[in-house]
C-alpha cells in the first residue's frame, strides 16, 4: 500500500517515486500457497458479501485456491480507496462490511473450496485524528484499547532516504503513525488481531508495507501465534535500497514487483520472446508471488493494467501458464481519478478474475501442476509458445497480425479445447487437433492465445 495519492494534500505520485516508493526500473517459504489449487484472486475493495458470492459463483467453480480481500479493520472516514489502509482499530467495521459479513464470506468461500487471505495493515495506523468508520474516536498517536503514544516509533517525520534502513523502517510512511513493532506489547496486540481473524477461519495474510518493518519484527509477531497460516509480504524492490525483498523469504512468500515490470516491458516493447528468462534477477520461484498488476502499480504506471486490453489479458495468460512463482490475479475496478474509491453497485468492476481466458488458465495451472517447462518457441518478437511437460501447451500472439505456425508439443495426440477461448463443456468451434507426433498446425489471430491441457480434451 505504498502509493497514497494526495493523501496529505501534498504527496504526489512523483514525490513517492522520487522517494523510492515506486522504484522499478508453517515457517518455510512455500513454492505456492499450500494445496493443489494454487492461484489467488485479489478482489480489491470488494464488499465482503460480494466476495462471498464471487467465491460461490466464480472463484470456486474456476478452481481458484485463494481469494485475497481488502483490509478488515475499522478505518478513517472518506470515499478514497486508501482510507482502508489507515486503521483506527482492529474491529471489523469498515466500508466493506462488519464482522458478521466477514465471517459469512469466509464460510461461503470455504464451502466453495476457496481459502481466504486477509490484507493485514500492521505497520502503521492513521495520519490524523477523528472518528473512524465504526465510531471510534482516535488521535494520530492514540487508539483506545489498542495503542498510545509510547507504542509508536519516536521518529515522527516522513521516510525520505531509502538507502537508510532505520529511516525506512522507523520513520513515517507518508505521514502515517508508525507502530513500534520492536515492542513486545505492540507485537502482542497485532498478533491478537491476526489470531482473531484466524478464529474466523482466515487461512493466511498479506502483510501490507512489510518493507517498512524489520523482518525480525514480523517474524516475532508470527511467532506469537499458535497457528499463523500462510503469509506473503509486500516488499517493493528498489535498486540500491537498504531493504530488499530477499530478507523476508524466511517469513513466507514475497510479492515479486519486478515480475510485473518485466511483463510490461515485454508486452509493450514488442518482444515477449524475452520472457523466456522471466525468472532471472528475481526471487526464487519458491518464494515469489507473481502478479501482472495491483492497485498501487496500476495507478503508479509501473505495470500493465486493465486499460491495456488484450495485452493485459495475454500477460495474465502467460503468468498463469508459466511455472515461475505463485500467481495472483488482480481484479479491481475502473478508474480515472487515482484516488477514487470502489463502485457502490454491481457496475464498474473489471471482473478480471472471471475473464474466460483467465479462468481457463486457472484450470490449466491446476491440471499441469509442477510439470516442467518444455518445447519453448518464439519468433524473436511478438509471439511465444511453450509446453508444461506432457500435460499442457500454450501459445501467445501479441502481434498485430495473424500468426501461422506449426508447433511441436509433448502432448498426447487428440482433440483438445482451447481453454483460453472456451470452457471445456462448451467448446464448439474452439477445438485444436494435436497429431500423434505431438504437432499442432494453427493460425493464431492477433492479440490472442491458445491453451491446451490434458484435463480438457474435446469429446
Amino acid at each position: 500500500m505504498h502509493h497514497r495519492f494526495r493523501l496529505l494534500g501534498g504527496v504526489s505520485a512523483g514525490i513517492l517515486a522520487a522517494a523510492g516508493l515506486a522504484t522499478f526500473a508453517p515457517w518455510q517459504s512455500q513454492a505456492t500457497p499450500p494445496g493443489e489449487k494454487t492461484v489467488t484472486a485479489t478482489m480489491f475493495e470488494r464488499p465482503f458479501k460480494d466476495v462471498a458470492t464471487a467465491c460461490t459463483d466464480q472463484l470456486g467453480p474456476a478452481g481458484y485456491g485463494y481469494v485475497e480481500v481488502s483490509p478488515a479493520t475499522e478505518h478513517i472516514q472518506g470515499d478514497q480507496w486508501w482510507t482502508s489502509y489507515q486503521p483506527v482499530s482492529y474491529k471489523i467495521a469498515g466500508r466493506l462490511g462488519d464482522r458478521d459479513a466477514f465471517a459469512g464470506m469466509v464460510d461461503a468461500c470455504h464451502k466453495a473450496g476457496v481459502k481466504v487471505i486477509a490484507d493485514a495493515v500492521i505497520n502503521h495506523m492513521a495520519a490524523g485524528s477523528g472518528t473512524g468508520t465504526g465510531g471510534t474516536a482516535y488521535t494520530k498517536y492514540g487508539y483506545p484499547g489498542y495503542f498510545q503514544d509510547a507504542d509508536f516509533h519516536t521518529c515522527r517525520s516522513n521516510i525520505n532516504d531509502y538507502t537508510n534502513r532505520d529511516n525506512v523502517q522507523n520513520c513515517e510512511l507518508v505521514g502515517l503513525a508508525d507502530l513500534d513493532t520492536g515492542s513486545d506489547a505492540v507485537r502482542t496486540t497485532i498478533a491478537d488481531y491476526l489470531s482473531d481473524l484466524r478464529s474466523l477461519g482466515v487461512d493466511g495474510f498479506r502483510i501490507d508495507a512489510a518493507k517498512h518493518m524489520a523482518a525480525d519484527d514480523i517474524a516475532a509477531i508470527k511467532g506469537k501465534m499458535s497457528d499463523p497460516g500462510y503469509w506473503v509480504s509486500e516488499v517493493i524492490h528498489g535498486g540500491g535500497e537498504a531493504v530488499q525483498p530477499e530478507e523476508y523469504t524466511g517469513i513466507g512468500d514475497v510479492d515479486e514487483f519486478r515480475y510485473g515490470g518485466h511483463l510490461k516491458s515485454a508486452f509493450q516493447g514488442g518482444s515477449i520472446a524475452q520472457l523466456k528468462s522471466v525468472a532471472d534477477g528475481k526471487l526464487g520461484s519458491g518464494s515469489a508471488r507473481t502478479f501482472v498488476d495491483n492497485w498501487d502499480t496500476e495507478r503508479g504506471g509501473s505495470t500493465l493494467t486493465y486499460k491495456d486490453g488484450a495485452s493485459y489479458t495475454l500477460a495474465n495468460v502467460f503468468m498463469l501458464a508459466s511455472p515461475y512463482g505463485s500467481p495472483n490475479v488482480y481484479s479491481g475496478y475502473e478508474w480515472s481519478d487515482k484516488d477514487a474509491g470502489p463502485p457502490s453497485g454491481a457496475d464498474g468492476w473489471t471482473d478480471t478474475h472471471a475473464d474466460k481466458a483467465v479462468t481457463g488458465l486457472v484450470g490449466f495451472r491446476n491440471e499441469v501442476g509442477s510439470a516442467e517447462l518444455t518445447d519453448w518457441w518464439d519468433n524473436g518478437g511478438s509471439a511465444l509458445a511453450f509446453g508444461r511437460g506432457a500435460k499442457g501447451f500454450v501459445a501467445l500472439n501479441n502481434g498485430d497480425g495473424e500468426l501461422t505456425q506449426t508447433f511441436a508439443t509433448s502432448l498426447p495426440g487428440g482433440t483438445y479445447c482451447n481453454v483460453a477461448k472456451a470452457s471445456p463443456d462448451s467448446c464448439d468451434g474452439n477445438t485444436v487437433t494435436v497429431g500423434d507426433d505431438g504437432k499442432i498446425e494453427t493460425k493464431l489471430p492477433a492479440r490472442s492465445a491458445l491453451a491446451l491441457h490434458t484435463g480438457a480434451k474435446a469429446g
